[in-house]
């Protein structure tokens, strides 16, 4: 019986699977029944040899179960004395390992003479690169958290850095035009610089590792990933870092192109945000323009991919360490765990943000037609996330917000607010549970996703934070700020 049909302390609920098909039979469940205790019962109908975590939401995942029925069923806007015969629970499979809060800053590294405009850390966890407008990059020996080299090459602000997939290079490219690889750990160079854009370099992306030498590829040997860069210029180069030659110019945009991901299907395909309000889908062997989205009304800053977790740390898995000799058992190893990853998040979508305070979300493989059109922020979106597991999304925005998203259906969730400055970048952790957010207002925060508020507050920093950066294992967030200091922090 529901609540409004004569019991208010039973109910009979249906489990429903992350794609909404129902699984298992219908159950009378008392309105006192435990998250703990919908959880065994799930482990039980599904049979799972191992018991497996979960979380459980009401409402199209508006509602999180987080104490009893009783109490989420009361935050069920519109829903007191529901007429409805049977209570369908969604049920979302979490990591199987926990990642802790970080608390504290264990290490300021020093060494940067300019503002730090961009962090990452490598695929395998062992080292973070940092960009400045000192012109260098300095990669970190995370064992240490100490400086393990300093890469001096660029003659500007360096805007973006990025590891490729296999963790052996980090790529860095800015304000001087060019695009420079570097070896780790000396930091040596990788080839030549590569040069051919006439304007800032915004982005650079690699190519995803298992797709690196596939069957439809003009070489099948190749070993080496493809390295792709946005530019003020208006166009998108595919180079070949080997040779340190341009491979291919995607030309179409008729703005500065902002942001660049990379697909992790099977064609492979590149996309696009642009200050011509588009964002373009290309193909990287031709260099011809299959799609353009079009919709929003000015320009689009961000772009982010639902598989960008498991794309960004290729064959290496936190929970299970281990070091790859042949290229082909590492391209094996990041296409298995591609495809657990895609398939977890229900294929692949794309979320463009945009200055016109609104996103887009895309299923780019489906239709040229967004998802849906996502409002509320109240000024530019500067920065948008999917969690690892595909089913949040996360935007930061200059209105000092960060608004939580359903991953799938782009339908708002909440909004994060604790800021008292823009918000620049955001950053998921491993296991979906948190998320990192760095602000004009100095601080760092960190944010509890299940109970939607503020989990700690880390001020440290002297100046405005530009980048964030949570560790593939969970243990670190980084952060790089106008005060030139690069702080490392943990639970």
């Amino acid at each position: 019986m529901m609540a409004g049909e004569g019991s208010s302390d039973q109910l009979i609920v249906q489990f429903v699977d992350p794609d909404g098909a129902a699984n298992g039979p219908q159950v009378d469940l008392s309105m006192e029944t435990t998250k703990d205790q919908l959880e065994q019962l799930l482990n039980e109908l599904l049979s799972n040899e191992e018991k497996q975590p979960y979380s459980f939401t009401l409402d199209d995942n508006t509602v999180e179960i987080s104490t009893t029925l009783r109490e989420s069923f009361a935050q069920l806007k519109g829903h007191a004395g529901s007429s409805e015969r049977v209570l369908r629970i969604t049920y979302h499979p979490l990591a199987a390992f926990r990642v802790r809060p970080v608390t504290r800053c264990t290490a300021s590294l020093e060494g940067h003479t300019e503002a730090v405009l961009c962090v990452s850390f490598s695929p395998d966890g062992r080292s973070l690169a940092s960009g400045s407008g000192d012109t260098t990059v300095r990669l970190w020996d995370l064992a240490t958290e100490l400086p393990g080299a300093t890469c001096k090459g660029h003659t500007n602000w360096v805007l973006c850095v990025a590891w490729s997939p296999d963790a052996t290079k980090v790529a860095s490219a800015g304000m001087d035009h060019s695009v420079r690889v570097w070896e780790r750990p000396k930091g040596t160079p990788v080839g030549v610089p590569l040069r051919g854009h006439s304007g800032p370099v915004t982005c650079v992306v690699w190519e995803p590792l298992h797709l690196v030498g596939r069957s439809s590829d003009t070489d099948a040997s190749r070993t080496v990933p493809r390295l792709a860069s946005a530019s003020k210029d208006c166009t998108i180069r595919v180079w070949d870092i080997v040779l340190g030659t341009t491979l291919i110019c995607l030309s179409g945009h008729s703005a500065a192109v902002t942001q660049i991901r990379w697909s992790g299907e099977s064609e492979g395909l590149v996309y696009s945000a642009s200050r011509d309000r588009s964002v373009k889908v290309w193909n990287p062997d031709n260099g011809k323009m299959t799609k353009e989205l079009k919709g929003h009304a000015h320009w689009v800053n961000t772009l982010a991919l639902n598989t960008e977790h498991v794309l960004r740390s290729g064959p290496f898995d936190p929970q299970n360490p281990q070091s790859f000799s042949p290229f082909d058992a590492m391209r094996s190893a990041a296409q298995s765990r591609y495809d657990e990853g895609v398939k977890a998040c229900g294929g692949e979508r794309l979320l463009s943000g945009s200055d016109d305070f609104t996103m887009f979300l895309w299923q780019p493989g489906e239709s040229r037609k967004p998802i849906c059109r996502m409002t509320g922020h109240q000024k530019v979106v500067n920065h948008v996330s999917f969690s690892p597991d595909g089913r949040f999304i996360a935007s930061a925005s200059f209105d000092k917000s960060i608004r939580l998203w359903d991953g799938k259906t782009g339908k708002f969730i909440a909004t994060l607010r604790g800021h008292v400055g823009d918000v620049y970048q955001v950053c998921w952790s491993a296991d979906s549970r948190m998320l990192v957010s760095g602000s004009k207002d100095s601080t760092v925060k960190v944010w509890d996703i299940l109970k939607r508020k503020l989990r700690e507050d880390l001020p440290g920093h002297a100046d405005e934070v530009y980048a964030v950066d949570w560790s593939p294992d969970g243990a670190r967030v980084a952060s790089g700020s106008k005060d030139r200091i690069l702080k490392i922090w943990r639970h």
